[in-house]
């Protein structure tokens, strides 16, 4: 008989969003956001909470130099054309580790936020823009997009990557980092307070919302792989084992 003891195991239990506090809060995220966008729609020149956005758009009046500036500078190209490589970087790790499930969940929700909510809303409302931006901006203002990609992207590399046990620290680091890519769409002038706020809703929402309702998938891959790599750190340990068994 062995006396080997048996190999720990790690947990294949699912580390998704088990209760329905996600989709709710995703909803309502996402409610907020097309709430917002109906109200602005309703006089994009001067919606209810214009003298808001006024008011800190001329805190974010300048001087414009400075690491303030570098700091925006580097979160306006983050958020723009060097933004993609982050989600293709993952999406690359994602299937080298043949994690398909996750990849397919990574192009839907990234793409859906971004093409189906983000530009939606933007085509719905088409709000103008803050005058003289600092950057190369498109047309509509409301939600910002920068803001709903920080958000989706936080909450995505949450889903995918983080073991249950870290997501609070993450969170709390995610929160900062959307925070700071409102703040540099506001101090370019590139956004409205309230487009960057509408925008991280969205952008949160929408992966909320997708993390929810694709966890049983998840969680099945989650388990094989796991499952597997399971599988492969007992081999070691059973062939001494057998080998070392009593004879008859």
């Amino acid at each position: 008989m062995s006396t080997h003891p048996a190999p720990a195991r790690r947990s294949t239990r699912p580390d998704g969003p088990a209760g329905p506090g996600a989709l709710v809060l995703g909803l309502l995220l996402l409610g907020a956001s097309a709430l917002a966008a109906l109200v602005v729609r309703s006089d994009v020149a001067d919606p209810p909470f214009q003298a808001l956005d006024d008011r800190w758009l001329a805190w974010m009046g300048g001087p414009h130099e400075g690491l303030y500036s570098a700091l925006a500078t580097v979160l306006n190209w983050f958020g723009g054309p060097l933004g993609v490589v982050v989600p293709l970087a993952l999406l690359l790790l994602l299937l080298l580790r043949r994690r398909w499930v996750s990849a397919g969940f990574l192009l839907l929700v990234y793409l859906g936020g971004n093409v189906a909510v983000v530009q939606g809303l933007k085509h719905l409302v088409d709000r103008p823009r803050p005058a003289h931006p600092l950057v190369r901006v498109d047309h509509g203002s409301f939600p910002s997009g920068h803001s709903a990609s920080a958000a989706l992207l936080v909450v995505i590399v949450g889903a995918l990557l983080v073991p249950a046990a870290r997501r609070r620290p993450w969170w709390a680091a995610g929160t900062a980092f959307t925070l700071a890519m409102m703040w540099s769409r506001t101090w370019l002038h590139a956004h409205w307070l309230t487009d960057t706020v509408a925008g991280a809703a969205a952008g949160a929402g929408a992966g909320l919302v997708a993390w929810w309702l694709l966890r049983p998938a998840l969680a099945r891959e989650h388990a094989r792989v796991h499952g597997r790599r399971g599988a492969a750190a007992d081999t070691p340990d059973s062939a001494p084992a057998s080998a070392a068994a009593p004879v008859g």
